[in-house]
């Protein structure tokens, strides 16, 4: 064994000498980095055509400023000037007081118009709720109302006006009209104008009461409100009192009411302030409908 290597020592050497050859070193592999390319003269005359020219942004911005200046002239010219206002939304008396407020716009350049112009001329007509407008080129102003919804009559003595579901004053009635709406008296002290919304307490809670018995279907019913000791009351057609209390869960109330209308024939008032206890009487006897509960 004296002039062998060792076999560990030739297995070294062996492992050694493949790892050289696949360039290792400790185990790790050195992967060699690639070479970055240089630009030749071909590659950069490509880029070159990709960049602007000075001629390029000289033709852009002649291009805009062009623009500009046809929008500035059509803005202080009559070519868009409004020479015809479209209403949609109103008929009638009410679409001609929405053209009357804005003949004012007549002869401005429809570039030039801005929101303002209509909605500020707009809220001063007392049946518009709200308002939309359009620009229909070449000459025409398109607007999309909103209108106020009449929901009752204020009486106030022999005047009448109209009212909204908001409390705003719509127009003056002559005396007897609009039988079908439900009237809401006022106090004579109280000032009423065409065009200004009334307080709560003077006509604003009970037209807000109204629109929810309108949308609940009940308002045809109904002839009279007031409140009485701070409860909302309705008087209907058929003299019979229907006290509701305070505007809270109104309509739980008047469904509840709607159910048990047919059943308490003869009473004089039915109290549905208390939904799930509603009482009915008259003014010689009481009777609880304590046992009548709303369908479904």
């Amino acid at each position: 064994m004296g002039g062998r290597p060792h076999l560990a020592t030739v297995c070294c050497e062996v492992a050694r000498r493949s790892a050289h050859r696949r360039g290792e070193e400790g185990g790790v592999a050195v992967v060699p980095f690639p070479q970055r390319r240089r630009l030749g003269a071909p590659d950069l005359a490509r880029v070159a055509r990709l960049v602007p020219t000075g001629r390029a942004f000289l033709i852009a911005g002649a291009a805009i400023g062009a623009a500009g200046l046809l929008y500035l002239l059509a803005r202080q010219t009559s070519i868009f000037a409004v020479r015809s206002i479209e209403v949609t939304g109103v008929r009638g008396a009410a679409a001609a007081h929405v053209r009357a407020a804005l003949r004012p716009l007549e002869g401005k350049s429809l570039l030039a118009l801005h929101g303002s112009d209509v909605q500020d001329r707009l809220a001063a007509v007392p049946e518009v709720r709200s308002a939309t407008y359009d620009r229909a080129f070449p000459n025409t102003l398109r607007v999309m109302v909103v209108p106020e919804r009449p929901v009752a009559v204020l009486r106030q003595g022999a005047a009448a006006w109209l009212v909204s579901a908001r409390g705003r004053v719509l127009s003056t009635l002559p005396h007897g009209a609009q039988r079908g709406l439900p009237r809401i008296w006022l106090p004579r002290n109280v000032d009423v104008a065409v065009g200004i919304t009334v307080a709560p307490d003077e006509g604003g809670r009970a037209a807000a009461a109204l629109a929810v018995a309108r949308r609940v279907g009940f308002r045809g019913r109904v002839r009279d409100v007031s409140f009485v000791g701070g409860s909302l009351v309705f008087t209907l057609r058929s003299g019979l009192d229907l006290r509701l209390g305070d505007q809270q869960d109104l309509a739980l109330k008047l469904a509840v009411a709607a159910r048990i209308l047919p059943l308490v024939a003869g009473a004089t008032y039915l109290d549905v302030s208390l939904p799930a206890r509603p009482v009915a009487g008259s003014a010689s006897s009481t009777s609880t409908a304590a046992n009548t509960q709303p369908a479904g």
